[in-house]
């Protein structure tokens, strides 16, 4: 079983446990992030500059996400996934390494990199607030686990080099929900950890229009930076950019 049917097989078996336990609510999304990328990546190796070497641009990609509410004192659940790929032709001034090859300088080469990531999230509210607020103002703390899927390949010619790799990530997570008018609502959502010369952020934002109750469209910002030394991989990449999406809620 590969490593996407195995995350989307934990997230259904996830989901079904929730609605067995007897959710009392329930949001779901898809939408699409045009991000940016920045920052370097290197594998045993030479560091290569993801905009300027790599020549990496904007792309946009399909996300998606559900959270699912559980009765009081039961941990809600928020999954979401990230899926992003870049591949373009690069060109770097000197000779470099990656991995155990070695690549020419001023000589076009192609590459690719994947970073899809998938999060599992458990959450509480602090419901006297909600009351307190007359369900205006929402606070979520919980923790997040995250599945960094990475491969990272470079190929000049007929020398190709490539790096898989599977990263988990825990993070702390806390979210804002601000709700002035029935349908108009703003949301503000911040995931990190930092440890040894590790680091992740990921920090969302979003203002979303509510239909009928139960229909929504928004759009907002993301921003993710990364920073990780993980088996001959070092990588301190962010990428940022707007993102919409469509989805319902009960």
């Amino acid at each position: 079983m590969g490593f996407k049917q195995l995350v989307g097989g934990a997230l259904l078996l996830l989901m079904g446990t929730a609605a067995s336990a007897g959710a009392t609510g329930i949001e779901a999304a898809i939408g699409v992030w045009n991000h940016t990328p920045r920052g370097n990546i290197a594998y045993q190796g030479t560091s290569l500059d993801l905009k300027d070497e790599l020549k990496y641009g904007d792309e946009t990609r399909l996300t998606g996400r559900v959270k699912v509410e559980t009765p009081l004192f039961f941990p809600n659940l928020y999954l979401m996934a990230t899926p992003m790929e870049f591949k373009e032709q690069g060109i770097k001034s000197s000779t470099f390494t990656f991995g155990n090859q070695t690549f020419t300088g001023n000589t076009t080469f192609t590459s690719k990199l994947r970073l899809d990531h998938y999060d599992l999230g458990l959450y509480w509210g602090l419901p006297f607030l909600k009351t307190a607020t007359a369900n205006i103002l929402n606070v979520d703390l919980g923790i997040d686990a995250r599945l960094v899927d990475l491969k990272a390949e470079v190929v000049q010619g007929a020398t190709t080099e490539s790096k898989s790799l599977t990263v988990p990530v825990p993070m702390l997570y806390a979210g804002v929900q601000v709700k002035p008018f029935s349908w108009l609502a703003g949301e503000a959502e911040a995931r990190g950890i930092a440890y040894g010369k590790d680091r992740y952020f990921d920090i969302i934002g979003r203002g979303k229009l509510i239909f009928f109750d139960h229909v929504f469209a928004a759009a907002g910002y993301r921003y993710e930076k990364l920073k990780i030394d993980e088996s001959d991989v070092k990588a301190d990449v962010n990428f940022g950019g707007p993102f919409g999406e469509v989805g319902f809620q009960f």
